[in-house]
This record gives C-alpha cells, structure tokens and sequence, in this order.
C-alpha cells in the first residue's frame, strides 16, 4: 500500500497559480497510476486528474483541461499538480490517491493523503 502527504495548498488571488506535491512511501508507487481529487465544501469529492504509472498518459476532468497539468517524479516519488488561472470555484480540499496499476475512469483508488486546502480569491 501507498503513502500519501500533500503540500503546497494556500491561499490564491484569482488568475494566480499553486502547485501541489505529493509525497508517497511504499514499494509499489512506481507502478501506481496516481490522482488528484477535490471536494468543496457541501459537494462530493470528485475526480481532477490522473497519471499513468509511466507517466507517459494524462488524464483531466474537463473543467480543468487547459489550466492544470499533472506530472510526477518515480525517482523522488512525487507527483505534482501545477495549477494555473485559478478561479474561485477552484477552492476546495484538493486529495492526493494512489491506484492500481492502471488508471480506469471510475475506478476508487486504494489510498488517500489527507488533503491540502486550496482557496482562490476574487
């Protein structure tokens, strides 16, 4: 199983831009297509982007496509979410995950960090 710590969430103006990590522990990262997740208050956590364990395959919701890219580092075991043009409904509790070897549309991932705030500003 995967280890997941998130970091870089804060406070934005709209327009700005964030970029999250995420840390992960355990010997099957390398081979885990991982994810971002988000939840605004009073919404349900829903699906922003994914990764193949490769990294060679992106995957975007498309209320993100254009202004976030997903990247991860396998030496390091880190995986990134470079958020740019911000918009306050962007705010939410952003979520690291780990999958299973392949990235299925739909699939629950198997771990979850903690979750790093996000507040974008008008």
């Amino acid at each position: 199983q995967v280890q997941l710590v998130e970091s870089g969430g804060g406070l934005v103006q709209a327009g700005g831009s964030l970029r999250l990590s995420c840390a992960a522990s355990g010997r099957t990262f390398s081979t885990s297509a991982m994810g971002w997740f988000r939840q605004a208050p009073g919404k349900e956590r829903e699906f922003v982007s994914a990764i193949s364990w490769g990294g060679g395959s992106t995957y975007y919701a498309d209320f993100v496509k254009g202004r976030f890219t997903i990247s991860r580092d396998n030496a390091k075991k880190l995986v990134y979410l470079q958020m740019n043009s911000l918009k306050p409904e962007d705010t939410a509790v952003y979520y690291c995950a780990a999958f299973g070897p392949i990235y299925r549309s739909g699939s629950p991932p198997g771990s979850w960090g903690q979750g790093t705030q996000v507040t974008v500003s008008s």
